[in-house]
């Protein structure tokens, strides 16, 4: 009987290892997006180690890029590193040192284990890109989107590689921020799963798992409660200032929804609410506001144009 135990743990154990020896190692990174998203990712992305390249149309975009990792890197090398300034030189030049940028995607595929995407959020021009790369990545290369709102499984249609597809969501600053949501489709296979869950832990992340549903976690509780937060304000029941500050006081939230979503962005969010309501247009959750789609339709967008709900100086 304690034979055949041991023969059974020896088979399991055989077994364990033979699927972590499938399991894909990512070692090579090509990001596409040299914006505040895709730069983040490539910086905490050479900071663990990997090689990584970070793509964009411009040699002039991808020097803005390279300028702010630098100085990010610069904040975090200072503060990991406070008592030891040699350490953290030599943090700084291998971090460097494994990051290079390109303005050809498709040149640089051809030897990359995993493709991020952080480019707009815009449904075609990912498809388009997805699509071109399809043709050039190796058959083992993973594509994964960064998309906060759009579906995976969409975007995973415009390839031949639905299986090798995932999302992988980062929140801004990404060099700060803990989680990731690892998005799986019906069609993404176990092994790209568990790869870009262990992919996101080698990063120093969190990983969270959820289906390919609007929203993904954080989103599809954030968003319908900012914009709950606009109806309430929309009815008269009580002033944006007011509203503000109980989520602050009352739920120990650090910003209150109103000033979230000029943080945010409110063309950003707008659309985010359409694109879900297109998709379920008798959800109430997912209903547009008059409100919102007036100030962005006049240009104020929030923090970033300095007038949204609240003006900025």
């Amino acid at each position: 009987m304690a034979f055949a135990t041991r023969q059974f743990v020896r088979a399991a154990s055989s077994s364990a290892a033979t699927a972590a020896a499938k399991k894909l190692i990512v070692k090579h990174v090509t990001i596409i997006g040299g914006g505040l998203m895709g730069a983040g990712i490539a910086q905490v992305a050479a900071a663990s180690g990997h090689t990584v390249v970070l793509v964009d149309q411009s040699d002039e975009i991808l020097k803005k890029s390279a300028k702010g990792i630098e100085e990010s890197l610069k904040r975090v090398t200072k503060k990991k590193f406070a008592d030891k300034p040699e350490a953290g030189a030599e943090f700084m030049e291998k971090t460097l040192k494994n990051l290079t940028t390109s303005t050809d995607a498709v040149a640089v595929v051809h030897s990359t284990d995993l493709v991020i995407e952080a480019i707009v959020e815009n449904q075609e021009l990912k498809n388009e890109l997805f699509k071109r790369l399809d043709k050039f990545a190796p058959e083992h290369t993973i594509f994964a989107s960064n998309t906060s709102s759009l579906q995976i499984t969409q975007l995973a249609n415009s390839t031949t590689r639905q299986d090798r597809f995932g999302g992988l969501h980062f929140f801004n600053p990404v060099p700060m921020m803990k989680l990731v949501e690892v998005i799986k489709t019906p069609m993404t296979s176990q092994k790209t799963f568990e790869s870009l869950v262990d992919f996101s832990k080698a990063l120093g992340k969190s990983p969270v798992s959820c289906k390919d549903t609007p929203g993904f976690i954080v989103n599809r509780l954030l968003v319908p409660y900012m914009m709950e937060a606009v109806r309430l304000f929309e009815r008269g029941d009580a002033s944006k200032e007011d509203i503000d500050v109980a989520m602050k006081l009352g739920a120990g939230y650090p910003m209150g929804p109103f000033e979230l979503l000029d943080y945010v962005g409110l063309d950003t969010s707008k659309y985010i609410i359409d694109g879900w309501h297109s998709l379920e247009p008798n959800n109430p959750l997912f209903a547009p506001s008059p409100l919102l789609d007036k100030l962005v339709e006049e240009k104020k967008l929030g923090k970033k144009t300095g007038e949204g709900f609240y003006k900025y100086k």
